[in-house]
């Protein structure tokens, strides 16, 4: 009988002990992605943790002519209203479970609509499906992000409201002080 509990401790511990390892393992989404539809590149986003949930911003921009190369969500809500796109938390509440993030959303800044949305990462690490959604996953459109180099983006090119989750060190030139305090975009 001790020798039947024994083996069964002994089996529920290597296989707690392997699903632990495995976890660690996995890709993380984590990381520089770049955005792209039709073989035309839309952007480059950053995704971060805070306190185990996921986030990702618009880090870099890739206009079309003619396009404002600055533009606003202008139909935003809340505190993202009329804040500029780059540096934008559009990717929010994400929470992992592997390879897999739910329980999240995604911001469309052209509209300001906000949809449930699901990321995967793919088992190599390199490409990332998000899935954004109304109501029901099924309901939904999803892309394939391809992941960058963290060393793509220069550091001097992190939007400000950023660089505190930034895996490299980023050194912005101080600014002069101004009289009145800027309001930081959080996540």
């Amino acid at each position: 009988m001790r020798s039947r509990i024994f083996l069964a401790t002994a089996i529920a511990v290597a296989f707690a002990w392997a699903t632990a390892a495995l976890a660690v393992d996995e890709p993380t989404a984590e990381g520089l992605w770049e955005q792209s539809m039709n073989g035309r590149v839309g952007g480059w986003f950053f995704i971060f943790a805070q306190d185990d949930v996921y986030y990702g911003a618009l880090v870099k921009m890739f206009p079309r002519p003619g396009d404002d190369p600055n533009p606003l969500c202008t139909a935003c809500s809340g505190d993202q209203k009329n804040q500029p796109s780059l540096g934008l938390v559009m990717i929010k509440g994400m929470q992992r479970n592997g390879r897999h993030y739910q329980n999240g959303s995604i911001l469309d800044p052209r509209d300001g609509s906000v949809y449930g949305a699901t990321m995967e990462v793919t088992p190599d690490g390199q490409k990332l499906k998000l899935r954004g959604y109304l109501g029901i996953p099924l309901f939904g459109s999803t892309q394939t992000w391809k992941r960058l180099p963290i060393e793509s983006l220069a550091p001097s090119e992190v939007p400000e409201n950023l660089a505190q989750y930034w895996p490299v060190a980023v050194d912005k030139p101080e600014k002069p002080k101004s009289k009145a305090p800027h309001a930081a975009a959080k996540p």
